[in-house]
């Protein structure tokens, strides 16, 4: 049964989806833009940026009752691939073992004119 799952402590979505949604133990994080959710403003630099973004996602993953370790594939989007070095260095961070399957993209443009833009998927 597909559950809607939604905090607080990550940015509201900017459009018609959901936060995350979870399913047979399984959960789909929507791509997360680095908007701190509590001043609604975005860091100028990559780092920054992609600090938020993993903060973001752990909140979504917390409150769906998951961990990190749980996270099973990342999907990374940046407007520039220079930036490619710097965001993986802080993502790296946030999986110092077994990281999951992760393809990353660079785009054209990203939402509200970010650097970064990563979605997740997460299995219990």
């Amino acid at each position: 049964m597909k559950k809607i799952i939604h905090t607080e402590k990550a940015p509201k979505a900017v459009g018609p989806y959901s936060q995350a949604v979870e399913n047979n133990g399984m959960l789909f994080i929507s791509g997360q833009v680095p908007v701190n959710p509590q001043t609604g403003t975005i860091a100028e630099d990559i780092t920054a940026q992609t600090q938020q973004v993993m903060e973001n996602i752990k909140a979504i993953i917390e409150e769906a009752g998951y961990s990190m370790k749980n996270i099973v594939k990342c999907t990374c989007l940046l407007d520039d691939m220079d930036n490619f070095k710097a965001m993986n260095e802080v993502y790296a961070t946030y999986f110092p073992t077994e990281p999951p399957a992760r393809a990353a993209f660079g785009v054209v443009k990203l939402p509200l004119g970010v650097k970064v833009e990563i979605e997740a998927i997460a299995m219990k």
